[in-house]
């Protein structure tokens, strides 16, 4: 899988996941949609991650790992209230996040072989 792929894969989890529990919440709080715009903005990155532009590329690395980072919270949140479903979602966002990461890594080593073997 190439990393457009993930991200835009990270993107549409991000987005869902966050307006599904925004959704589902009883008492809906403002900052369950962070990650649905973090999403977003990793969406609008997704053309420049496509074309291998250097600078979009680290931003949305950057985006994910901030997100990746802050989705613990909620994560602690979700398992302190023993709610299951809000368990799942946020753990299904740290996962695409996670794998998200490990191929901006992969694909920022690759360029980097690239340009030392030219």
């Amino acid at each position: 899988m190439k990393v457009h792929t993930i991200s835009i894969l990270n993107s549409a989890t991000l987005i869902a996941m966050s307006a599904w529990g925004y959704g589902a919440s009883e008492s809906p709080s403002i900052t369950a949609l962070i990650p649905l715009f973090f999403g977003l903005m990793l969406v609008l990155c997704y053309q420049g991650i496509k074309t291998q532009n250097k600078v979009i590329a680290h931003v949305a690395a950057l985006l994910t790992l901030v997100v990746l980072v802050a989705l613990f919270m909620p994560l602690k949140g979700a398992v302190g209230r023993s709610d299951t479903l809000a368990t799942v979602r946020v753990a299904l966002m740290i996962v695409t996040s996670a794998l998200s990461i490990g191929y901006f890594i992969k694909s920022f080593i690759d360029a980097r072989k690239e340009k030392s073997d030219a």
